[in-house]
């Protein structure tokens, strides 16, 4: 007769098989199991001391799909047999020139060349190259811009301005985005870049019938707008040019006087410009290896040097080849340029004076190689187009230049 205490045993272990799980085939499961222990699938019962999963509810993986083996592939090199670290070094060694053929090789290149750290890169190592930007407005008024490459002599397309700009003066990035309004509505006012910061002084603003007196600094990397010191005078500036990291300015007041100042952004306050600096001031102007440069005739082929401890301007340099004194052939800037002084016309004919020579009393032979044209819409043309114009009785007056500007990338 069965006593109570193997009854009681009995029970309990039948109670233990009806609560235990239902054994798992680890070959389907989802969990980790060791992989030496595997079971043997489609058979009645399982190797001995296969280590089985108890898991039940776990439903096995379906097929992963393409897409998810796609992404989980590693990504082909930048260049094969080189790492991308490698990669990146060589092709930051290719002229910015063709910089718009690489982008269109993969998706990989054109994030890469389309980012900071590649531009960044070709300048720490020495690679970035200085391109001329020119801005200029059509005789409908029409604001365009262009670069040039001094290294293939070429001029490049750039993006359009958008439509939100087309009454706009100046800029020049590679993409457009909306910055940060002023403090102060204001047009007509002078601008200047000294380090990386954006100044603004003058000009007029809406509903007030005189000139202004503020001006205003703008800090890229905070994004945003400050007040500086303001103006001794209110003008409207129509000349300026940065030297020896100072900003000096040239303009009339509400009163039709002329006027200038000069701004220390170190010292944060405008100073009196000296008299005989601003008396043979003339635009365009540039501040190039310490010497402030200014044309001594309208076609830019003569030029003249401010002497400070004189108070004079002095002549510097003679191309002894006059091209006329239309406003197309007109100099609209002077710029620094790959080492040497950059006239830009407003035909968009470029002549670039080596400097370190053109000061010195040298043969007349020599003058083509200082004052050396790199590019240009060509002289003859221009003369035809402009005598055509006049018998016609059109008005000569075409696109002019608005603004230059020279960065590296």
């Amino acid at each position: 007769m069965e006593t109570i205490s193997e009854a009681r045993a009995r029970g309990m272990q039948r109670q233990g098989r009806q609560l235990q799980a239902p054994l798992v085939d680890s070959a389907s499961c989802g969990c980790r199991v060791e992989a030496g222990l595997r079971t043997m699938v489609g058979a009645g019962k399982f190797v001995p001391g296969a280590k089985l999963c108890l898991q039940s509810e776990i439903k096995p993986p379906g097929p992963k799909s393409k897409t998810s083996r796609r992404d989980r592939r590693p990504p082909s090199p930048l260049l094969p047999g080189l790492p991308d670290d490698l990669a990146v070094v060589c092709m930051a060694r290719v002229p910015r020139a063709d910089h718009r053929n690489l982008r269109l090789v993969c998706r990989r290149w054109y994030r890469l060349l389309a980012g900071n750290f590649f531009f960044s890169l070709r300048k720490r190592l020495g690679f970035a190259e200085e391109w001329l930007y020119v801005i200029k407005r059509d005789k409908d008024g029409k604001i365009s811009w262009t670069a040039f490459d001094p290294t293939y002599q070429l001029w490049l397309p750039l993006p359009p301005l958008p439509a939100e700009y087309s009454d706009a003066v100046g800029f020049g990035t590679n993409r457009w985005h909306r910055a940060p309004d002023m403090l102060r509505r204001r047009h007509c006012f002078g601008a200047c870049s000294v380090g990386d910061r954006l100044f603004v002084a003058g000009g007029h603003c809406e509903g007030l019938q005189r000139s202004l007196r503020s001006a205003e600094v703008f800090d890229p990397v905070k994004n945003r707008w400050g007040a500086v010191a303001d103006m001794a005078v209110s003008m409207v500036p129509l000349i300026g040019v940065t030297h020896g990291g100072n900003w000096f300015i040239k303009g009339l007041s509400f009163h039709r006087q002329v006027v200038s100042g000069v701004f220390s952004p170190a010292a944060n306050q405008w100073l009196e410009a000296s008299e005989g600096m601003v008396a043979g001031w003339r635009n365009p102007s540039v501040s190039f290896n310490g010497q402030l440069y200014a044309v001594d005739c309208k076609d830019g082929c003569k030029l003249r040097c401010y002497v400070e401890e004189s108070d004079s301007w002095v002549r510097f340099a003679d191309s002894k080849a006059h091209l006329g004194s239309s406003r197309a052939l007109e100099a609209a800037a002077l710029v620094q340029l790959k080492g040497k002084l950059c006239i830009v016309r407003n035909n968009m004919s470029i002549t670039m004076v080596d400097m370190d020579r053109a000061g010195r009393n040298l043969a007349t032979e020599d003058s083509d190689r200082i004052w050396e044209t790199v590019a240009g819409k060509g002289q003859l043309r221009t003369f035809v187009t402009n005598l055509l114009s006049s018998i016609a009785g059109r008005s000569t007056s075409r696109s002019h230049i608005v603004h230059c500007q020279v960065l590296q990338a």
